[in-house]
């Protein structure tokens, strides 16, 4: 099935303190890392940036479309709505920017199984990802109703929408180790990305 993936990357980066997305992982930047496991899912990739925002050079086999949060200030919650209202695609791959260890084959389980629902979505526990997960065109009503009501969580549209719940034991058929789901926030979290990187660059995390 034919989807636009979505890179949010108009975060402000305040716990790490400097813009993450230019950090070096195994020798690329950690964007550079996100496109290089969304280049075969579609046939351009959309970045959403913060107005004025900036990116570092990037190298794709696809089409690389810059955009801007078109609610600036509203978090990822506008980002998802900029993304997913300028696909030309019903279902939308949203994952941040700063993921260096996503798995092709998750995500393409979870792109097979998103027909008939608004969100496919990984949940861990009590804890689910909405920023590594598949988003329909039908979400954006829901947003306008949910910012209509005050609200500004990504979350929040699982209250409305159809959802599907990726179970942990789906996870772990094609990521027992959960690395998808590991992100940059602090300093540390980058030294440990470059320790795990060096455990997994041979068998490749986001492998096809």
């Amino acid at each position: 099935m034919f989807v636009a993936p979505i890179v949010l990357a108009g975060g402000k980066s305040t716990r790490f303190g400097r813009d993450k997305i230019s950090e070096m992982v195994a020798g690329q930047t950690l964007i550079q890392r996100v496109v290089n496991c969304l280049a075969s899912f579609g046939d351009e990739i959309i970045i959403v940036l913060a107005p004025g925002g900036s990116i570092p050079p990037l190298a794709a086999p696809v089409k690389l479309r810059k955009v801007f949060d078109i609610y600036p200030g509203r978090g990822s919650l506008g980002g998802v709505y900029t993304g997913i209202s300028l696909s030309s695609c019903q279902y939308n791959l949203v994952v941040a920017c700063d993921m260096p260890f996503m798995n092709m084959q998750l995500l393409r389980h979870m792109i097979d199984l998103s027909p008939g629902y608004d969100v496919v979505i990984p949940k861990v526990g009590k804890h689910v990802e909405p920023l590594h997960a598949v988003y329909s065109k039908s979400c954006l009503p829901i947003i306008e109703r949910i910012w209509a009501e005050g609200k500004t969580k990504v979350l929040d549209i699982l209250e409305y929408a159809r959802t599907y719940y990726l179970r942990e034991e789906e996870i772990d058929r094609f990521d027992p180790r959960r690395l998808s789901f590991f992100n940059i926030n602090t300093s540390q979290d980058l030294q440990r990305a470059a320790a795990l990187a060096s455990e997994t660059e041979a068998s490749t995390e986001c492998k096809k």
